[in-house]
């Protein structure tokens, strides 16, 4: 009796699983999308992009409910959809780097591990090219010369800025930083006028215009994640990946997860997840859904409207860059923030 009633019970928790497929499953229901940053925000309407075109491609096309909860920086939806959310399959969250990064949800406020979170995909950063004035970048390989004046936004650089950084410690570059411009198009400006020797920028048309002008030269790329490798964009044509440039020169462990680190962060930017514990079938009904989503070209062309360096990336992907913050050690972030410091930067 004990074995049949056992089998029994099995059979409820499983056939429940086995009907997650069809359009039946949201047949009169509301899935939710919950977006941890307000309305009219980068995060909100990539959310609401992809909130639209996955369910175009999920059993029944049911229509999502899009849900802001903004707060500390997506603190407080993380810690909702870790705690409250039911892993049914009618809520997803949008996700954006700054749940992603340890230095940020290990806060003792946080309450929830991304990394335990089911990644359905995400969209990544399509890359940051340092650019730099040609008659300068000699001096940035001789140290008895004047110092390449780099150029940044106020505050801490972006992520893609900081190549700059990790070329100063580790390939020798004869740089100093610049900073306080309010804008990239004042920083931009700036460059063209030779206020300052060298910037970053991630916008293609802007690229563009600066390698067609014979003054500048695209120096490195950051790259984007394809099929778990650091690859160079195609739009940036011959331009140095800067893993290349990095390849043996880092033996420490500690300076390695640190730079991993920083390969991560300056590559994810936007992400889709279940919560933990989800059922695998409903698990693969949203991984399919999104695998036709990112070859839907309705959406891509929608998605390079709101963003030029928008890729859609795959749930492996996502995984990987998502693994790997995670497991970045507190060393390692204090590396980041010492080789910051030296350089003048401001550490967080």
């Amino acid at each position: 009796m004990r074995t049949a009633f056992a089998a029994f019970a099995l059979a409820l928790l499983v056939v429940p699983a086995r009907a997650q497929q069809p359009a039946a499953f949201f047949e009169g229901k509301s899935p939710v999308m919950l977006i941890g940053f307000a309305p009219s925000g980068g995060t909100d309407l990539t959310g609401r992009l992809i909130a639209q075109f996955i369910a175009k491609h999920l059993p029944g096309a049911p229509a999502f409910v899009v849900r802001n909860m903004p707060g500390a920086d997506g603190l407080t939806a993380g810690k909702v959809f870790a705690s409250q959310v039911a892993p049914d399959g009618l809520t997803i969250t949008m996700g954006a780097s700054t749940q992603a990064d340890p230095l940020h949800y290990r806060k003792p406020q946080a309450g929830f591990d991304p990394t335990k979170f089911i990644l359905v995909g995400g969209i990544g950063r399509g890359g940051t090219v340092t650019i730099v004035n040609r008659e300068a970048e000699k001096r940035l390989y001789d140290k008895s010369a004047p110092p390449v004046a780099m150029g940044s936004l106020s505050g801490l650089p972006r992520s893609g800025m900081q190549m700059t950084a990790w070329g100063i410690r580790f390939l020798g570059w004869n740089a100093r930083w610049v900073l306080g411009y309010p804008s990239t198009v004042e920083l931009l400006t700036a460059l063209e006028r030779g206020e300052i020797d060298m910037t970053a920028e991630g916008g293609l048309h802007n690229i563009a215009k600066f390698a067609r002008d014979p003054r500048f030269r695209l120096l490195v790329q950051s790259g984007a994640l394809e099929g778990g490798r650091q690859v160079p964009r195609r739009e940036f044509g011959d331009t140095a990946l800067f893993a290349d440039l990095m390849d043996g020169k880092i033996t420490d462990d500690i300076q390695a997860r640190a730079f991993a680190y920083w390969t991560s962060i300056a590559t994810i930017d936007k992400w889709v997840a279940l919560p933990p514990a989800t059922p695998r079938p409903i698990v693969d009904m949203y991984r399919d859904a999104w695998s036709k989503v990112m070859r839907d070209p309705q959406f891509v062309e929608q998605g390079k409207r709101q963003s030029e360096d928008f890729t859609p990336m795959p749930h492996e992907d996502v995984s990987l860059l998502m693994t790997t913050l995670g497991a970045t050690p507190r060393a390692s972030l204090d590396f980041i923030n010492e080789m910051f410091r030296q350089q003048g930067l401001e550490a967080q």
